[in-house]
């Protein structure tokens, strides 16, 4: 059964990283047009995500210094902000393109 169809995993999932027992930590580090998203584990840094500051609009990382092109989701818009919080997982899979 995926994941996404236990609530239960997800909530334990949450409560895990905000009582810090998951094993990585996530950070933000804003920069001039961008919100880089910084994943770090075992001393690893990566990128997990790029947010445009003005924008809301989320892309999957091309590297460490730059999105890659095409908007995965747009924070502002409720209906896909929903989704991506419902879908997100650690290892950044719901920000690859589908259909």
């Amino acid at each position: 059964m995926p994941s996404s169809d236990r609530p239960e995993y997800h909530a334990a999932c949450i409560a895990d990283l905000q009582d810090g027992n998951c094993g990585y930590e996530f950070t933000v580090d804003s920069g001039r047009k961008y919100h880089k998203i910084i994943m770090t584990t075992g001393g690893t840094r990566s990128v997990h995500a790029f947010v445009d500051r003005k924008t809301g609009e989320v892309y999957k990382p091309a590297s460490f210094k730059s999105p890659a092109k095409g908007v995965r989701f747009n924070m502002l818009i409720l209906s896909q902000r929903n989704w991506m919080f419902e879908h997100a997982d650690w290892a950044g899979g719901y920000l690859y393109r589908r259909g």
